[in-house]
C-alpha cells in the first residue's frame, strides 16, 4: 500500500499544486485588473483635475482683464471729469474777474462738479487703496477750492483780491494732487511713465 499512497500523495499535490496555479494565476490577474481599473480611475481624476485648474486659470484671467478694462474706464472717466471740474472753476474765476454775467460759467461749473462727484462715487468702489488715497487728496483739494470760490462768488466785487489770487493758487494747489492721482491710476493700470 505504500506504492499506491505514494503515487496518490504525488497525484493530490499534483491536482493541488495545479488548482493552486490556476487559484494563483486567476487572483494575480484580477488584481492586475484592479491595479488598472485603479490607474485608470486615477488617471481621469487626474485629467479632470487639470482641466478644471485650467478653467479656473481662464476664468481668473477673464476677470482680471474685465477689472482692468473696468478700472481703464473708470479712470478715464476720473480724470476727465477732474481736469473738467478745475478748468471750469478756472474759469468761473475769470469770468468773475472780467465782471461778466457768471450765469452761464457757474452753470457749467456746477454741472462739471456734478460729473466729478458721479465719476468719484463709482472709483471709490473700484480703485484699489494707492489710487483711492490719490484720488481723496485731489477731491479735497478741489472741494476747498471749489468752497473758496463759491464764497467769492457772492459779491466778486467785494473780493476781488482774493478771486485774483485764486486763480494761481487753484493751479498751484489743485494741480499736483491731479497728477499724482494720474501717476497712481496710470502705475495701477501698469503704464511706465518713461
Amino acid at each position: 500500500m505504500g506504492a499506491s499512497l505514494t503515487a496518490l500523495l504525488i497525484a493530490v499535490v499534483g491536482v493541488a499544486g495545479t488548482l493552486g496555479a490556476a487559484l494563483l494565476t486567476q487572483n494575480r490577474a484580477d488584481r492586475t485588473k484592479r491595479m488598472e481599473l485603479q490607474a485608470a480611475a486615477d488617471q481621469r481624476r487626474e485629467d479632470r483635475d487639470h482641466a478644471e485648474r485650467l478653467r479656473q486659470a481662464e476664468l481668473d484671467r477673464q476677470r482680471a482683464s474685465e477689472s482692468l478694462e473696468r478700472r481703464r474706464a473708470c479712470y478715464i472717466a476720473l480724470n476727465t471729469a477732474a481736469r473738467q471740474f478745475v478748468t471750469a472753476m478756472t474759469n468761473h474765476i475769470h469770468a468773475l474777474r472780467r465782471g461778466e454775467d457768471a450765469t452761464a460759467s457757474l452753470e457749467r461749473l456746477e454741472d462739471c462738479r456734478a460729473a466729478y462727484r458721479d465719476s468719484y462715487a463709482e472709483a471709490q468702489m473700484i480703485v484699489p487703496n494707492a489710487v483711492a488715497r490719490a484720488s481723496s487728496d485731489a477731491k479735497d483739494r478741489m472741494n476747498e477750492a471749489y468752497g473758496m470760490l463759491r464764497k467769492y462768488t457772492a459779491d466778486p466785487a467785494a473780493h476781488a483780491a482774493e478771486l485774483a489770487a485764486l486763480g494761481p493758487a487753484l493751479h498751484a494747489d489743485v494741480w499736483p494732487y491731479l497728477g499724482r492721482l494720474k501717476g497712481a491710476m496710470r502705475a495701477d493700470l501698469g503704464i511706465a511713465d518713461d
